[in-house]
C-alpha cells in the first residue's frame, strides 16, 4: 500500500501495528513520512523519535532538528547499556519463549535422569530458568522516555507552579521520565533532576 501512494490505508494498518508494539525502524521512517506529509510534525518527530532508539544516526537528528525548528536537541544521548537494554525489551517475549522452552527441556531432562539413576539429581538449571523467566517477564522495562510536544515547555525544580523555573524549551527534547506525581513528572534534564507537566509531554 506504501509503494502504491495508499498512504491513508497503509498508515491506519501501521499505526494498528504500533499500538500492538509492533514495529521496525523501516516502518517507523514511513509513518514519520506519512504523519510529516499531512502536516502533523509532533507525530512525525515521535516516531523518528522512537525510530533513533532503534537505529540512532546523525540524518535522523537532522530532520528531527528540521520538523522542530530547533538548532540543538538534549536528551538524544543512547549509551551502549540503553542500547542493549532496548534491545532486550523489543525482543521480550522472544526471550521469555526461548527460556521457557529450555525450562521444559530441563524438566524433561531431569525426569528421564531420575528414572535412570538413583544419584541425587541437581535442580539449579530449572530453578535458574524459572527465576529468569520471572525477571525477563516482569522487570525487563526499558527507560522510560517522553517527547517534550508543548510550545512553549516549562522545566521547573520543583512540582508545583511555584518552582523555581530551570529552562523553558520547544519541542522535540526528550527526557528519560524518573516518577510519576500528580500532574507532574519527575525528569532527568541536563542531569539534574527536575519537574515538567505530563500535558507537555508525549510518552515514548
Amino acid at each position: 500500500m506504501f509503494n502504491a501512494r495508499s498512504y491513508k490505508e497503509a498508515m491506519e494498518i501501521y499505526d494498528s501495528n504500533y499500538q500492538s508494539g509492533i514495529y521496525s525502524p523501516a516502518m517507523l521512517l514511513k509513518m514519520a513520512f506519512i504523519t510529516e506529509g499531512i502536516g502533523d510534525n509532533e507525530r512525525a518527530t515521535l516516531y523518528l523519535s522512537k525510530y533513533y532508539d532503534l537505529e540512532p544516526n546523525s540524518q535522523a537528528i537532522t530532520k528531527i532538528k528540521s520538523l522542530t525548528g530547533q538548532s540543538s536537541l538534549v536528551g538524544y544521548e543512547v549509551s551502549d547499556g540503553q542500547r542493549f537494554l532496548i534491545f532486550l525489551t523489543e525482543y521480550q517475549d522472544y526471550i521469555v519463549g526461548t527460556l521457557a522452552v529450555f525450562l521444559v527441556l530441563s524438566i524433561i531432562a531431569s525426569w528421564i535422569t531420575g528414572r535412570k539413576t538413583e544419584k541425587t539429581q541437581t535442580f539449579w538449571p530449572t530453578i535458574l530458568l524459572i527465576v529468569l523467566i520471572f525477571l525477563a517477564n516482569n522487570f525487563l522495562n526499558g527507560p522510560r522516555t517522553g517527547l517534550i510536544t508543548s510550545s512553549p515547555t516549562f522545566i521547573v525544580s520543583k512540582p508545583s507552579a511555584g518552582g523555581e523555573l530551570i529552562d523553558m524549551v520547544e519541542p522535540g527534547h526528550r527526557v528519560h521520565i524518573k516518577s510519576s506525581k500528580d500532574i507532574w513528572y519527575e525528569v532527568d534534564w541536563k542531569d539534574k533532576s527536575a519537574y515538567i507537566k505530563k500535558s507537555d509531554v508525549t510518552r515514548m
